[in-house]
Formats: structure tokens, sequence, C-alpha cells
């Protein structure tokens, strides 16, 4: 095509080429579309009108603040039925692309929107991510750890002078000579370790830094006399029989002394207490109870008491000894309970449960912190609740069949949970410190809010592991990433049949390995627990001399038949339906042609921007030239001709002009001139730099390892000859369509046709289409509807001219 203007001769010359080539051979490698499908047929646009994708993605050169002389009349205001509806289109497009997800926008024709949609989706929910994080953490310390070992070890692992410990109690008698030895020298630390005061009065601090809160106390559980039946055959010889603990076989009558809550029957409900899942059963929160002093002499008193009127006997079934601890250097509590177990065979089972939680919240700089991070965490529930009710308001019930978003439920839901358990620990832990203070003599009950923090902290835990696995639904648009969940999805019913087989032999060894070896190995004396143990050989931990002590001929039979079976056959049969299953996937996933992703659509941005920044340069360029074109004095209209003739349009002359045209006289003086040529200068500097940062960046983006011969087969490489010649090339049709359309409306409107709509579109092919002809050449549509603008875009025009 021959050259209508000095600016097609122009584009790529000089030093323009030589930016091109600072940028290096591979940013012209476009993979993201390779094997893509051809874009729609549209009309033409020239570099003065970009298409929507460019706009807003550079900030503007400069900025109009007033109309100039040269501009078109402005535009009739709209009416008021225009202006409610462009309100209500503006606040949709609020709310669509602020909760904008994959299943409110129609991706599925549309795998660019589909890729930028996740993106988004991905980048909002890291940080969500990243806030639950600090939370969860913020509420936990490394000292937490040290504060229950601490304990453990003054209360469990102590032994007194007679050698008894906590762990080492085994009948009433031992309880009683741990209960007046280590437990009340642990309990109460009034003096330093040279019989030195500490200072603190009655108040006891244990390892001089943890303070005792109010005073300890001891609750038993008994069982009604003759609650099971004594064979006829030992009636004589066998006078009482107390049952197993069942709570309906519970006593509730007075004994002893009678006077005392000691000796006196106390219901769940007035103890305010709970029930406790000890080693044998679940124990209600009622009992007889009695609550030590605030000294040690005092409490051996107490302890002395209740020994000599044999508070426990043949009936109890449970103690438990309930205390608290504070420690200010690390805002922490330790809810400490001590439970001995006594069951119907005779002898003690002790157990011990430590609970170290952090009840009060706000104290330093990083809990105020974390206050912030749980706001932040309220408004992230609070977006996704609009999200997921929009989703649902779309798919209806469709929505539940998608598992992600059954989890993105469950994760709403917990932290809803978690919300409202954090404002009624902070009441109740106030109320709670608040009576403490006022009766220090009495028990501290804080054992219902350790139990239900605990509570919320496993909670937590949960939800932020399912947190971290929904990552997986964002990032599954990548190939790649998909090869874990089609891997399950496809082997899920080989895996359902295959664990039927699997669950027949593996309970019938269970049940075998109870019945066999549960009268004298621990690990098998319960079902449950024989469960757990065949789980752990099959991990290669187990203990096969029990299991031979125990039966000396169906311990060997059962141990290797087990192996053999579970281990090496079933074992492996899983293992390669899994592998099997992976292999098919690798193999499709590999030979699926490439779709758009993540990197394509960054490399994509980068190539726009660059070939943005191109353009204004050459634009200011050619103002540049302009200037240089003139002596003197530069009139409008001198300044109109030349610019056309590089091929500008009207009202981007008019804007250039009047911009520096301060007096509004039509012409441009030295001192107008000089301003335009040195601000115009700073522009094409700014630019230049741009450019270089911006092409030296990208050649570092596109730098990739060698890729393989069948993905090879699947791009197409492009080297960097090849690109210019083309660039120039659609610069030039570009450049020469503008001039044509400029030239066309010239001699329309000397011809007075302006005003008639029959001549709305020019075609310079009369293929509608806008193919390839069948002898390669191409074919092109002019839309004038796109061509001329009215005198409101002259500004955002501008700004992209210069």
């Amino acid at each position: 095509m021959k050259c209508l203007n000095n600016r097609a001769d122009s584009h790529l010359t000089g030093q323009v080429e030589r930016e091109f080539d600072n940028v290096g051979n591979g940013a012209w490698v476009n993979q993201g579309y390779c094997g893509s499908p051809p874009p729609l047929p549209r009309a033409v646009s020239t570099i003065y009108n970009p298409q929507p994708l460019f706009q807003g993605s550079m900030d503007s050169i400069y900025k109009l603040d007033t109309p100039g002389p040269f501009h078109h009349a402005p535009e009739q205001p709209p009416s008021t039925e225009q202006s409610m509806v462009k309100k209500q289109r503006g606040c949709c497009s609020f709310f669509k692309g602020l909760w904008g997800t994959t299943l409110t926008e129609n991706t599925s024709n549309n795998r660019e929107l589909f890729v930028r949609t996740t993106l988004r989706e991905l980048l909002v929910y890291l940080v969500f991510l990243v806030d639950i994080c600090l939370l969860t953490y913020g509420m936990t310390s490394s000292s937490t750890y040290y504060y229950t070992k601490a304990m453990t070890d003054l209360f469990v692992n102590t032994a007194g002078e007679s050698g008894v410990k906590f762990q080492s109690i085994s009948t009433m008698a031992n309880f009683w000579t741990y209960a007046q030895g280590p437990l009340l020298d642990g309990l109460y630390w009034t003096k330093w370790y040279n019989n030195q005061s500490l200072d603190s009065g009655d108040q006891s601090f244990i390892y001089y830094e943890n303070m005792l809160l109010g005073v300890p106390r001891m609750r038993q559980i008994k069982i009604k006399n003759n609650s099971c039946k004594v064979h006829d055959d030992f009636q004589d010889e066998i006078t009482g029989c107390f049952d197993v603990y069942n709570e309906k076989k519970e006593e509730d009558l007075s004994f002893g002394l009678i006077n005392g809550t000691a000796w006196s029957y106390h219901t769940e409900k007035e103890m305010k207490g709970s029930s406790h899942w000890g080693l044998l059963t679940t124990y209600s929160g009622a009992g007889y109870y009695q609550d030590l002093s605030q000294t040690k002499e005092d409490s051996t008193i107490i302890l002395r008491e209740l020994l000599d009127n044999l508070w426990l006997d043949r009936g109890t079934r449970a103690v438990f000894i309930d205390f608290s601890t504070y420690n200010a250097n690390i805002n922490m509590f330790c809810v400490i309970r001590l439970v001995v177990e006594f069951p119907a065979t005779g002898g003690a089972i002790p157990s011990y449960q430590i609970r170290t939680v952090r009840l009060i919240r706000y104290i330093t700089y990083w809990d105020y912190f974390i206050l912030g991070c749980e706001m932040v965490f309220c408004l992230f529930i609070l977006y996704y609740i609009v999200e997921e009710i929009l989703e649902v308001r779309i798919h209806k019930l469709s929505y539940f069949k998608n598992i992600w978003n059954i989890l993105d439920v469950v994760v709403i839901m917990l932290a809803i949970v978690a919300i409202v358990f954090n404002l009624f620990r902070t009441i109740k832990v106030e109320k709670l410190l608040g009576k403490l203070l006022e009766q220090p003599d009495i028990y501290a009950d804080f054992e219902f809010l350790a139990f239900w923090q605990t509570q919320y902290n496993n909670m937590n835990a949960v939800n932020l592991f399912f947190a971290w696995i929904k990552v997986f639904k964002y990032i599954s648009f990548n190939k790649t990433m998909t090869q874990l969940s089609s891997t399950l999805g496809r082997c899920a019913k080989d895996i359902l049949g295959f664990a039927i087989m699997f669950f027949i032999v593996f309970f019938a060894y269970a049940q075998l390995g109870y019945l066999l070896f549960g009268t004298e190995v621990e690990s098998f004396s319960t079902f449950v627990k024989c469960i757990f143990t065949q789980f752990r050989i099959i991990l290669g931990d187990f203990d096969y001399d029990a299991i031979d002590r125990a039966n000396r001929v169906l311990g060997p039979i059962y141990f290797v038949t087990y192996v053999f079976f579970v281990f090496f056959v079933l074992l492996n049969m899983f293992l390669a339906i899994i592998n099997d299953t992976y292999s098919e996937v690798k193999e499709e996933l590999s030979s699926q042609k490439d779709e758009l992703q993540i990197t394509d659509i960054i490399k994509q941005s980068y190539m726009k921007t660059f070939m943005k920044l191109k353009l204004k340069k050459e634009k200011i360029s050619d103002v540049q030239k302009a200037l240089q074109s003139g002596s003197g004095e530069i009139e409008f209209k001198d300044f109109r001709e030349t610019l056309k003739e590089m091929g500008h349009a009207d009202h981007e002359i008019s804007a250039a002009f009047s911009r520096f045209d301060h007096d509004g006289n039509q012409i441009l003086d030295k001192d107008e001139q000089e301003r335009m040529k040195i601000e115009l200068e700073e522009k094409r500097d700014a630019l230049s730099a741009e450019l270089n940062n911006l092409g030296t960046n990208y050649g570092k983006e596109l730098e990739k390892p060698p890729v393989t011969s069948s993905e090879q087969r699947n791009q197409t490489f492009v080297d960097r000859e090849q690109f210019l010649k083309l660039a120039r090339q659609v610069l030039h049709l570009e450049s020469s369509v503008a001039g044509i359309t400029t030239r066309i409306e010239s001699i329309m409107e000397k011809l007075g046709l302006q005003e008639k709509g029959t001549a709305g579109k020019l075609s310079v092919s009369s293929n509608d289409s806008g193919e390839t002809a069948s002898d390669g050449s191409v074919l092109v549509c002019v839309d004038r509807g796109t061509s001329r603008r009215p005198a409101a875009h002259t500004n955002s025009t501008y700004d992209r001219y210069m």
C-alpha cells in the first residue's frame, strides 16, 4: 500500500527501532494465545480511538481544566429518567464488580474473563487467609507449652517423701498420701527457698510466678449400695454390691458427718458443674465436694478430717481435684483437673487434664493489633456472606452440588460461631474475675470457660485447615493444579469398591485380635484400640513380644497373615489404583491444548502497555516536529495542516493547540512555544525511561527454561524481524485509515451530506466479516460511528494523544 502521509513513513525509524531492540527477541512471542480461536470481526479503530481495553490503563499526560476555543459544542444534558437508569446501572455495576466471581459472571465462553476473575478472587482470598492466620497464631504462644509442662512436672511427676507421685497412685491409701504430700506442697508457695517470706500475705504464688486463684476444690462421685446383684452362692459372704458407674445409680444421700458440703449430695445444677470424660466412662458434674483453704495449715486439717471419717469408701468411683492459676508475665490461665478413678474391679486409675488458655485478650500493643485483625476478619465474613447469597440466588439448589461451595458455607459458619463465642468469652471472664476479686476465698470455677476456650481453639484450627484447602478452588484453572482433584475424582469408584474389600478383611482381623489378646495386651483391650493398633502395624509401629506372650500359637499366625494380606496385598492394590489413574490423567493433560493462563495475561498486559506508551511517544514527536517546522509565531491553521498531514484528527489537534494557547488568539507566540517544547520534552523523556524499564522487565518475565518437544508443537514463535515488519504494517494501516476517514468527512461536509444516515458506514471491502481474502490481502471495514467522537470526550482523547 502506498504511504499516504509522513506519519506512516516515520513510525519505526531511528530511535524508535532501537527502543524496540531493547526489549529483546523473546518479548514478541505471544504465548498466551497459542492455538486460541481468532477474535470476532469488529470495526477497525485508529490509534486515536483505542478499544476500551486500553482505556484507563495509563495515567493521562496532560489534564485540560477548561475547554479551549476550538472545542465542539457540548452535548445536551441527559434527562431525569436517563439519569435514574444510569444510577441504577452504576449501582448494579458496583455490586457486580465488588462481588464478581466465576459463579456470578458469565465466563463459560470467555477464558480470559474467567482467568482474570479467578485471579481477583485469589488475591482477595489470600488477604483473608493472611488475616485468619494472624488471628489464629496471635491467640497462641510458645510459652503455652512450657507453662503446661511446668504444672505437669509439679503436680503429676513430683514424688513426695514416701515416693508416691500422682501417676503412681494405685490405691485409696496412695491417694491420701499424695493429697497430703505433693499436692499441698505444690499448691502453697508462701516462702522463698531460704524460708524468707514472699510478702504476699496468704496468697500463694506457685513457682513464685503463678498466682493461685481462689481455693482448690475436691469432689467425689459415689455409687449406690446394692446397685448390682450378688449370686446366691455368695450372698452370705458378700454383703454389699457396688456396680460400675452409671449416672442413674449415683448415690444422692448424705453420709458420714452429714453436716457440710463434703457429706451432702449436690446436683450438677447446684454446683454449676459439667460432665467429665474419664478413661473408663463419662462422669456427671454432681457429687460431694470440699473446698480447701487459702493456707497450707488449714488445708492439712481439712484433709485429715476427711481421711479420719472415711470420706472415700467402696462406693467411690471418681475423685476430682480442681484449681486454677494465672501468670501475669505471659497473660495465661492454667486450669488444672486431677482425676483418680476407682473402678469396680478395685485399684485406682489416675489421669489429669491441664488446659492453658488466654482468657484476657487485649493488654499489649500486639493484642490490639489482633483486635484490628478481628475487625478486618468480621468485614471479610460479611463480604463472603453477601457473595454466597448472590451465588445461591443465581444458581439455586445447584449451588450445593459443588464441594467447594459447601466448603465455603462451612468456613463461614465456623467463623460466625467463633465471632459469637469471642464476645461471650470476653463478657463471661469479666464477670467471673469481678466476683473472684470480691470473694478471694471461694473456688474459682474456670473449668467451663477453659473447656469452651479449648473447643474454640480447636474450631479455629479446623477452620484454618479448611481455609488453606480452599486455595485449591482458586488455582484449579491451571491444569497442573487439577491433577490431584482429577485423579481422586476419576478413581473414586475404584477406591470405594476397594475400600469395601479392605475393611471386610481389616475388621475381621480387628475382632480376631480383640478376642485373642484383649485380656492381656493394653493395645488390644478394646475394639477401638484394636482398630488403631492395626493401623499402627501397617506403619511399622507394633509390639510383637506382647502379642506372642498373650498367645504363643495364634499370636504369630495372626501377625504374619495380617501383614501379608493387608500390607503386601491390599495396600499395594490401593497404591496401584491411584498410580494408574494418575498416569491416565497426566497423559490426558499433556495432550490437551494449552489454555490462557495467568502468566499469559501478565505478558499481554506488558505488551499492551508497552505499545500504548510507544504510540503516545510518537504523537509527542509529531507535535515537536510541527513546532520545529514553523518560524516565529505559529498560527492554528498552519499547526493544524502540519499535523493533519501526519494523520491526526481535528479535535485532537484543537485540544493540543488550546492547551498552550493561553490568550486564545489562535497563535502560539515564542513563550507559549517554549513552554510547549519544555513540557513535551519532559513527557517524552519520562516515557522513554518508562519504556526502557518496561522493556527490560518484560524481557526478564519472558525468560523460560527450555520446553519439551510436545510443548513446542503447541506453540508458535515469531522472531523480532517478523514482528517489527508486522508492527510497521499495522501502524501504517491505522494511520492510512485515519487519513482516509478525515478526508472523507471533509468531502461529505462540503457536499452537505453530513446529516444523512444512509452512508453510515464506508466499506473499504465488500466482505463484512473482515476475514482474509483468498489471495492473502487484508479486508478492512471502517465504522464511521467510532471515527467521530463528541466534544465531551475531547479531554480523554487528548490524554491518549499526548
